[in-house]
């Protein structure tokens, strides 16, 4: 048997010996090779010591999973008679006098609101767009689609959106005397919807849809004198199901009340924060502004007695007549006004609210109201709970009366008492708008979203 010293000691075996010979012959070949089994040794070590691509994918649809933690949304597919068909596009949103202009360009946010550009800082002024205030439809359709709780399952779903665009197929009737037109497509739409298996299963309960224009329009009575609007929200079909709108009607709950659509479309949390330091260090010269234009149909129109009121206090208040139809054609009008003053006066609109309450937010105003169902007794999900934390109250019939005068209520307030008013104003901004997207910050949108599919969810266990 022969000892480890003299196997030591043993010749190389053959192939050992050609390979030694094969190196010395070629050197610069063997260091190429040895680079590429060394990359291949370290792969493999680090291979063995993570896991595979699948499980890192795996882990990302988790924590999708769980950021849906209320469930997730199935769209209907909807014929196109109920939206898309509904769209008036030869026509420019610069039409002052046909509300349905603008509607249809860019997925609701209208183009781009170039006058703004000699007026605000480029990087701010790319944000800003001339969005119609009654737009809302078209914007919650497209943010829906892309959201990230969305299913193309309605077997997986909590909750179902229909895309019907309410406000535009009953607006352009509004004005005529046929009221049959009014409920047409809500009435088939109805038809159609009820036919689909998951409506059947809940009679629209986890059902909710958008509608860009005020509840009364919506809400027409048996009265034959009573001949405005649609009874869209008096069919029994809808009694079960949640509305977002710019205006509810109080008592409804199935109604929820969201902001008008302003011209504000951040699309990053970097450009929202730009602009909520922009309006809070803006020069405010002027004490109080007031926009709009009188009502002359109105009996003791209210809008004409504060333009009036302002024309005679002009040293204190900014005047911006919208009469001639300028402020739908020129933001910057209404943007510069409204920066430039420390309070905006927000009477009723046509109804008791109007989209100025959200500009004048959107641009650090404290907004001045004399209407409590104007703000307070509604968008209970998007401004803060305390009314006297961001805004003031002045009773119109105080108002009206001589016995109250703005100016005498505004000048009580001091300058650190405005300016925690308006920093509550513009914490309140990123709720009040409708980001372009989701840009890493909770928008109006993403309250509605959440509190919806919350609303629906806990309406389930209740009911279970």
């Amino acid at each position: 048997m022969n000892s480890p010293e003299t196997q030591s000691q043993k010749k190389p075996p053959k192939i050992l010996k050609l390979a030694q010979i094969y190196v010395s012959a070629h050197p610069r070949l063997f260091l190429f090779i040895l680079f590429f089994l060394i990359q291949a040794l370290v792969i493999s070590v680090v291979t063995r010591n993570s896991p595979p691509c699948f499980l890192e994918q795996s882990v990302v649809v988790s924590n999708h999973t769980e950021e849906c933690l209320s469930g997730k949304v199935y769209v209907y597919d909807l014929p196109t008679m109920f939206n898309k068909d509904l769209l008036l596009h030869n026509c420019t949103d610069l039409n002052p006098w046909n509300w349905q202009c603008g509607v249809a360009s860019n997925h609701g946010y209208g183009g781009p609101a170039a006058e703004l550009r000699p007026f605000l800082p480029e990087n701010l002024s790319k944000s800003w767009y001339r969005t119609n205030q009654f737009a809302l439809e078209l914007i919650f359709h497209e943010r829906i689609l892309k959201h990230k709780c969305r299913t193309l399952k309605p077997e997986s779903a909590a909750a179902f959106y229909i895309p019907f665009y309410a406000g535009l197929a009953v607006g352009k009737y509004l004005w005529t005397n046929d009221t049959s037109k009014r409920d047409w497509h809500c009435e088939m739409m109805l038809t159609w919807v009820k036919n689909q298996k998951y409506w059947k299963r809940s009679n629209g309960s986890d059902h909710f849809i958008t509608i860009g224009r005020i509840t009364w329009d919506f809400r027409r009575l048996t009265d034959p004198g009573k001949i405005w609007g649609s009874t869209f929200l008096n069919m029994l079909e809808m009694q079960k199901v949640t509305r977002f709108i710019i205006e509810k009607a109080p008592g409804d709950a199935r109604d929820v009340s969201v902001p008008y659509p302003t011209g504000f479309h951040p699309r990053t949390r970097e450009t929202l924060n730009q602009w909520q330091n922009y309006a809070r260090d803006y020069n405010r010269s002027t004490l109080f502004t007031f926009i709009g234009a009188t009502r002359n149909w109105v009996n003791h129109d209210f809008r004409g007695l504060l333009l009036s009121y302002c024309k005679n206090e002009s040293d204190l208040c900014r005047v911006v007549d919208c009469a001639s139809g300028r402020c739908s054609t020129d933001s910057s009008v209404t943007l510069k006004a409204l920066l430039g003053s420390e309070f905006c006066l927000q009477p009723r609109g046509d109804s008791f609210t109007r989209r100025s309450v959200f500009d004048c937010m959107v641009a650090g105003s404290v907004p001045v109201f004399f209407w409590k169902r104007t703000a307070y007794d509604q968008y209970e999900w998007f401004l803060p709970g305390e009314p006297e934390s961001y805004s003031v109250f002045i009773d119109h019939e105080e108002v009206r009366n001589g016995s109250r005068t703005i100016k005498e209520v505004l000048m009580r307030y001091g300058k650190e008492e405005i300016r925690r008013k308006r920093e509550k104003v513009i914490e309140t901004i990123p709720r009040i708008i409708y980001g372009m997207s989701n840009g890493g910050f909770e928008d109006a949108f993403d309250v509605a979203f959440d509190g919806v599919l919350e609303r629906i969810k806990e309406d389930k266990e209740w009911s279970d």
